[in-house]
């Protein structure tokens, strides 16, 4: 029965090398994938969140300024009165 015993512990030592291996063999390929897909991303010019940050605030910062605008010109033409503010519409088409 020894020599039984003898194929048991070096079936599980091989069974335990081979797991070792594919692990690391895991492990390889999901490096070798990260590393593709980051240089892809790369390649993409992919923005990244901080210069999405950045431009959301931007845009965020301009909408403010335009509607500010906005209030000012209808204020401006209502001062001036319903005439003005249809020749100034006249003179922006013709100038388009």
């Amino acid at each position: 029965m020894p020599p039984s015993n003898r194929l048991f512990d070096d079936l599980a030592r091989l069974m335990t090398d081979a797991a070792g291996a594919a692990q690391g063999v895991r492990r390889e390929a999901e490096t070798v994938v990260r590393a593709q897909a980051e240089r892809l991303i790369r390649d993409l010019d992919v923005a990244s969140r901080e210069e999405l940050d950045v431009l959301r605030d931007l845009v965020t910062s301009l909408r403010t300024q335009n509607e500010a605008l906005a209030a000012r010109v209808a204020a401006l033409e209502a001062k001036a009165g319903p005439a003005a503010g249809a020749a100034g519409v006249a003179g922006l088409s013709e100038g388009v």
